[in-house]
C-alpha cells in the first residue's frame, strides 16, 4: 500500500483501482480491512468514496472523532477539496468551463443519468475543468468537483459525448489499463491541529491510456 501521510490521526494513501473505499455487504476487498491489516490497527474510518474502479489520493481517519470532524469538512468545499484527472474521448468546446446538471441515481441499474427537470431522487451537480493535454483524438482533463454525486464526472462528460476512456458503463472505449480517472489531489484541513494539508500524485496521459 503506498501511504503519502500517517500519524495518530489520519492516514492519506493511494487506493488502488479495484478495490472499494469501504466496507459494504459484499465480501470484496476493501480499502478498510487492507488498511487496518497494514498498518495494524483495529479499525480506519472512510470519511470520502471513490469509485471501485478509480484510483488516487485519499484520506481515512483513524479514530472516531478525526472521522466526524473530516466527515463534516467534506461537505464544504473550502474546507475539503479534491482534484481528478480524467482523459476523455474528444475535446471540449471550450479550454476550461464548467458543467451544471441535474442527476438521477438508478439504484437498480448502478447507474446515473443526466435529466432535464427537477423531481424526486434528483440532484444538482457541479464541476469545473481545464484541458491539461491533447493526444490524437483524446484529451487529458483536469477536474474540480463542487458536488459529490455517484458517478458524477464519468456521466456528466458521457452526456456530452466525451466519455472516460475505458468507462464501459457510460460508452467509453476499451481500456487496458481502466477508467482513465484519477484521484490526484487533496486538499482538507488536519482534524486536530486545523493544519491546511496537500498532497497529490500526478500522473500522465500516457500512464491512465
Amino acid at each position: 500500500m503506498d501511504i503519502l501521510y500517517k500519524d495518530s490521526h489520519i492516514v492519506v494513501c493511494i487506493k488502488p483501482s479495484g478495490l472499494l473505499s469501504a466496507k459494504d455487504s459484499s465480501e470484496n476487498a476493501n480499502m478498510q480491512d487492507v488498511l487496518a491489516s497494514e498498518l495494524d490497527v483495529p479499525e480506519v474510518y472512510p470519511v470520502h468514496r471513490l469509485d471501485k474502479e478509480v484510483s488516487g489520493v485519499m484520506v481515512y481517519a483513524l479514530n472516531k472523532a478525526s472521522a466526524a470532524k473530516l466527515s463534516a469538512d467534506v461537505s464544504n468545499k473550502e474546507r475539503f477539496k479534491k482534484g481528478y484527472y480524467a482523459v476523455v474521448q474528444g475535446k471540449p468546446n471550450d479550454q476550461s468551463g464548467v458543467f451544471e446538471d441535474l442527476l438521477f441515481k438508478d439504484t437498480k441499474k448502478s447507474k446515473s443519468f443526466v435529466v432535464n427537470k427537477m423531481r424526486k431522487g434528483v440532484k444538482t451537480a457541479k464541476l469545473e475543468y481545464e484541458v491539461l493535454n491533447t493526444k490524437e483524438d483524446f484529451s487529458l482533463v483536469k477536474v474540480i468537483l463542487h458536488t459529490g454525486r455517484t458517478h458524477q464526472i464519468r456521466v456528466q462528460f458521457a452526456s456530452r459525448k466525451m466519455a472516460l476512456v475505458g468507462d464501459r458503463k457510460y460508452g467509453g472505449i476499451k481500456n487496458e489499463k481502466g477508467i482513465a480517472l484519477k484521484s490526484v489531489s487533496l486538499d482538507f484541513y488536519h482534524p486536530k491541529t486545523n493544519e491546511q494539508l496537500h498532497f497529490e500524485q500526478i500522473p500522465n496521459i500516457d500512464e491512465m491510456i
